[in-house]
């Protein structure tokens, strides 16, 4: 019996630890930002040329580079579920479990997205001689028809993240609750937006997009920035409970170093 306790203690994460997941999680979101911003920029050649996929003068290089940023997010994504995991589950291990979930169909549905640029970049150079020039413009506006629906239902999963997420910081107080409060009026502002996308209401760039998308934006932000630098709250109760389990730790040492003495 003594063995499983001082076992189930061990799993117990500390203090020290539960710093190092805030800052490794912190440094993941500040992540997906670096990675997905430049990454819409440098694939612009193919977004904005109907004609990329004809050859001539290009930025492959930059495009491909951009696609490979957008591999870092999506990878970047999955791991910040993955370090709050540990955590965020003494909270409420469900809503822990699908956060984690999200993030892994969040990067999932993206790497769709990133293949299809791809296939036009490689269509480009291998393909273009000989071929049917109306064709491969047809092709490429396939690939990117796919590429823009996983981009918006991709893009879109946040506002589930921000959900189970904001809920759980909401609840735990581990982040002052202003964050969280973001995560929680944008969800469904972002899900009204991707509903009104799907039904032809509304567009990407429009009033409505920028309106829903703003408090996700400021939500993830301001998370990665508060993880990073000041971790997480001591006064939170799961802080608290950590303190006390790395006291009650160290009880039985100071104890027995006292009778060696």
């Amino acid at each position: 019996m003594a063995s499983n306790e001082r076992i189930s203690d061990t799993k117990r994460p500390s203090m020290s630890t539960m710093r190092k997941t805030a800052l490794v999680a912190g440094i993941l979101y500040l992540a997906t930002f670096l990675s997905s911003i430049p990454a819409v920029f440098l694939q612009g050649a193919v977004f904005d040329n109907p004609n990329f996929i004809l050859g001539g003068a290009g930025a492959d290089t930059l495009v491909r580079f951009g696609a490979l940023l957008d591999i870092v997010n999506g990878l970047t994504a999955i791991g910040t579920a993955v370090a709050l995991y540990s955590v965020v589950k003494r909270q409420h291990e469900g809503l822990a479990i699908g956060f984690v979930a999200s993030r892994v169909f969040e990067a999932a549905t993206l790497f769709i997205g990133i293949v299809c640029v791809f296939a036009i970049v490689t269509l480009r150079q291998t393909g273009a001689a000989g071929a049917d020039p109306a064709t491969l413009v047809i092709v490429q506006r396939s690939f990117l028809a796919i590429r823009d629906w996983t981009f918006v239902l991709g893009t879109g999963v946040p506002a589930l993240n921000a959900f189970l997420l904001g809920t759980l910081m909401y609840r735990s107080g581990l982040v002052p609750r202003a964050i969280p409060v973001l995560g929680l009026i944008g969800a469904p502002l972002f899900t009204s937006w991707i509903v009104g996308y799907i039904f032809g209401i509304s567009d990407g760039g429009s009033a409505w997009h920028a309106i829903a998308v703003a408090p996700i934006f400021f939500w993830e932000l301001s998370l990665g920035l508060w993880m990073t630098f000041k971790g997480f709250r001591k006064e939170a109760p799961l802080m608290i409970e950590a303190a006390a389990d790395a006291a009650s730790r160290d009880e039985p040492r100071t104890a027995a170093l006292t009778t060696a003495i």
